[in-house]
């Protein structure tokens, strides 16, 4: 499978100070179905902004740790599938717009989470999954835990809401669901409004006309996936995450791009990051 627009590496971030096996064996095994060449990254930051009276030997000690970790996990990447060579990357520079600025050639970027509370995620030095997510140019996938691979029949789910990148992540969602040989739940959540002018199932009606719409034609292009529809009510973070309880992934679109911090993320994105316990994929419109 060739990837649109030269984009033919999966971007995996490695922390040199995390568990990275989750993470890499997403991506190693995603390279593989798509054919793709996989890059490994560690970021370090750059000597000039560690305090330590003598910061060489701090930063020579960080840079060594990074190496090695980085070479671990490339024999690992290729036992796992020789038939993917992986390349590694050690930059310098803060790990969230490094990574970041790779996004602009890679086919998909994919992060561990650090399990960090909506705080730690804002403020922390470390943290990538957050600005990662809010400024990539390609599809981000955060790994939290292994995926549902025992589930039968295995399924993705996908969050509709009518926008273009909910578009974008219906795209892709199908494309996974083909590579995977799984079925492709289309979700829609209605959250009640707090002064509900218009009767209920009218409103649920529109719905699902709206997800039938935005789905239509995709079964002739990919016949050989099992759609399925569902309107859900409730509160788009809890009624996504949990229809995702058991999912291969989960797949949503974002919404532009924010800065550093990801206060333009989407609220509902952010808390799937911290609620989903399946990966999960963002899309940008692109």
């Amino acid at each position: 499978m060739t990837a649109p627009g030269g984009r033919h590496e999966i971007v995996v971030g490695i922390d040199p100070a995390r568990d990275w096996h989750l993470t890499l064996a997403w991506a190693v095994d995603e390279a593989r179905r798509r054919r793709l060449g996989l890059r490994l990254v560690a970021a370090v930051p750059p000597q000039h902004h560690m305090r330590h009276v003598d910061e060489t030997p701090h930063s020579m000690a960080l840079h060594q740790a990074a190496s090695e970790v980085l070479t671990a996990a490339a024999a690992w990447s290729t036992e796992r599938h020789p038939e993917v060579e992986p390349a590694v990357d050690l930059i310098e520079g803060f790990p969230a717009p490094a990574i970041g600025r790779l996004s602009r050639h890679a086919r998909m970027i994919v992060l561990g989470s650090r399990h960090l509370s909506r705080t730690e995620e804002f403020f922390s030095a470390g943290s990538l999954v957050v600005p990662v997510t809010a400024q990539a140019q390609c599809p981000v996938v955060v790994v939290g835990d292994a995926e549902h691979v025992t589930q039968q029949p295995p399924y993705l789910v996908v969050g509709i809401d009518g926008s273009e990148s909910s578009k974008a992540a219906l795209a892709l969602a199908f494309e996974e669901s083909s590579l995977r040989g799984a079925k492709l739940r289309a979700v829609s959540v209605w959250q009640a409004p707090v002064f509900l002018l218009h009767d209920e199932e009218v409103a649920l009606q529109a719905q699902r006309r709206m997800l039938s719409e935005a789905t239509a034609g995709w079964s002739q292009k990919y016949p050989d996936v099992a759609l399925t529809h569902e309107v859900l009510i409730g509160h788009p973070v809890e009624e996504l995450a949990g229809a995702a309880e058991h999912a291969l992934a989960l797949v949503v679109g974002r919404r532009g791009r924010g800065g550093y911090t990801g206060m333009r993320l989407g609220s509902v994105v952010h808390g799937l990051l911290h609620r989903a316990h399946c990966p999960v994929i963002t899309v940008p419109v692109v």
